[in-house]
């Protein structure tokens, strides 16, 4: 690491689940906690300012969310019951 000049950083269990969130939610890919990793240490480096907001980063995430489901399950919001009608629908993107 010091003879490229790199960084290095230590991430939280809550740092990865919402990395992990993040990048099911922006782009659509399912991964375990290990794998967001790299992308929750990402984002804390650009926080601290380490990382420029127009340096060009590779974040490798390999391991599937299928190895790990109950990390994900736990941390999304549960479905809205709704009925199959399309008041109750209304009803639900209204916010009611």
């Amino acid at each position: 690491i010091y003879d490229t000049k790199g960084y290095c950083t230590t991430v939280t269990d809550e740092q990865i689940i919402q990395a992990q969130l993040l990048l099911g939610r922006k782009e659509g890919v399912c991964v375990e906690p290990a794998s967001a990793a790299s992308v929750a240490g990402l984002k804390k480096l650009r926080e601290e300012g380490i990382i420029d907001k127009d340096e060009k980063v590779v974040c490798i995430c390999t391991g599937n969310g299928l190895k790990d489901p109950d990390t994900i399950l736990n941390n999304v919001p549960k479905p809205i019951p709704c009925k199959n009608e399309v008041a109750d629908v209304e009803r639900i993107l209204k916010g009611q």
